[in-house]
């Protein structure tokens, strides 16, 4: 899914009222499993001068960028965090770890060829799930709708339920963020 998805359903899911800390966490953990990716790709794309076609159709499947995508999206670390968060009953650490694990519950399941392994280090296997989340040959225009119309639905209870202006702001941000790509997609195919 994209990350402006991610990140409003993981405020959604776990975004408290009145507990800045653990809305911060929730946002933070839905972005940790894609920062990596964010941080790699910005360097090739913008500082090395990569071309796109190397950055995502030969770095972003290489060994190097799939043994950090490893840790980061690691469902078996991040169910190690929750679990010991929960132990400690430490709002804001449960708030990021369950958010990365929505993020990462949700990649495992609109990621065709893209996935990563989720069950590291147990394993390395790689789920190429039947759906894609922006792949059309995998359902990706069905998928990618649906996507977006969950995330204009979730900004809509954000703002209802967060009054303060930052918040608001973040949502409309996050909101614009994820519908501009759908309609620039639409207009272009």
């Amino acid at each position: 899914m994209n990350t402006p998805a991610h990140l409003i359903f993981g405020m959604t899911a776990f975004g408290r009222v009145g507990r800045p800390a653990v809305t911060a966490a929730a946002f933070a953990g839905a972005l940790i499993p894609d920062l990596s990716l964010y941080l790699m790709a910005g360097t090739h794309l913008f500082i090395l001068a990569t071309p796109p076609e190397v950055v995502f159709g030969e770095l972003y499947y290489s060994n190097a960028w799939q043994s950090i995508f490893r840790i980061d999206n690691s469902i078996i670390l991040w169910s190690i965090g929750l679990g010991l968060a929960a132990m400690l009953r430490a709002p804001v650490f449960i708030a990021l770890c369950a958010a990365a694990l929505l993020h990462l519950g949700l990649d495992f399941l609109f990621h065709h060829d893209d996935g990563r392994a989720h069950f590291w280090p147990l394993s390395n296997w790689i789920f190429e799930s039947p759906v894609s989340y922006w792949d059309p040959n995998h359902y990706g225009r069905i998928v990618g709708a649906i996507e977006v119309a969950a995330s204009l639905l979730c900004c809509a209870y954000l703002w209802r339920t967060f009054a303060h202006w930052f918040m608001r702001s973040l949502t409309v941000i996050l909101g614009a963020m994820e519908f501009a790509p759908f309609v620039i997609w639409a207009i272009m195919f």
